[in-house]
């Protein structure tokens, strides 16, 4: 019969999820050796590795991986019936790990995270920003609870829910020539020089379809955050498409111009990530609710 400790279990989802023993130890306040043992005497008990080992890294094999959800619900479950059995029910506590994407994570953090972590004090809360794909491949691994994207994903694997209506804007440095014409029309932007974000983005991706309909311009930097942008434009480098939520101070202090661009569909729905697989504990449920 198999004798495996919550704290056996809370070293495999930590070194999943850090990808070292040690990062894991410091995490769940263990020494490194005694890590080490418990993570041994996990896969001892189980009869094969759950990691494969190579240049010091520790990454999940196929059976770790199909394991790890597994013990990530356990955890949360094992918790739950804590606060529960020492009527504790409305103290949550514990760990969140949510995802953004980089509009999200820059400048809508306060609105993803204010409400939970005001009623919610004693949750530790993680969030990883990067762009959707990536947000998205890390949902799929379950090392996040939740992801809050502003691009498309469609994988039969994930759960998506709309959050917010979104919209990006064109704007150009206030001396612009742009900014003096009345009544901007598709043909004014011939030749326009343009700062983008990464392809791959989901910005870039709206901006594309978007530009596709303006007669051809140039690509003079591609950057991979809005504020390197938005910089770049208020340096007079080029014109660029930005969420709206980025610009809304550069604009009002006059540093940049936000352009009418009434011909050109420049909107997009924000949407939260769910894992179809993985169990909803008390907190992610509770955080769900404030939103």
């Amino acid at each position: 019969m198999l004798n495996i400790s919550p704290r056996q279990l809370d070293v495999f989802v930590q070194t999943a999820l850090l990808g070292s023993v040690r990062a894991a130890a410091e995490r769940v306040h263990l020494t490194q050796p005694a890590a080490s043992m418990a993570l041994a005497e996990l896969e001892r008990q189980l009869g094969a590795p759950l990691f494969d080992r190579a240049r010091g890294r520790l990454r999940l094999n196929a059976r770790g991986r199909e394991l790890l959800p597994r013990a990530q619900e356990l955890l949360e479950r094992h918790a739950e019936f804590g606060r529960l059995g020492t009527a504790r029910a409305e103290a949550l506590g514990g760990e969140l790990r949510l995802g953004a994407s980089n509009t999200v994570g820059n400048y809508r953090v306060g609105e993803l995270l204010g409400g939970f972590v005001r009623a919610h004090p004693h949750v530790s809360v993680r969030l990883r920003v990067a762009n959707t794909a990536e947000i998205a491949a890390a949902m799929l691994d379950h090392a996040l609870e939740l992801g809050c994207v502003e691009g498309p994903v469609a994988h039969p694997a994930l759960e998506v829910r709309p959050w917010r209506d979104d919209a990006l804007v064109v704007c150009a440095p206030p001396d612009h020539p742009l900014v003096r014409r009345r009544g901007l029309k598709p043909a004014d932007f011939a030749g326009a020089r343009w700062v983008l974000r990464e392809p791959g983005s989901a910005t870039r991706s709206l901006s594309e379809r978007a530009l596709s309909g303006l007669p051809p311009g140039e690509t003079v930097l591609e950057l991979d955050q809005a504020e390197a942008i938005k910089q770049a434009v208020i340096a007079g480098l080029g014109i660029a498409c930005l969420p709206a939520v980025a610009v809304t101070d550069a604009a009002a202090a006059g540093r940049l111009k936000v352009l009418r661009t009434p011909f050109l569909d420049l909107r997009r729905r924000l949407s939260l990530l769910l894992h179809r697989g993985k169990y909803r504990g008390a907190v992610l449920e509770a955080f769900l609710r404030t939103l």
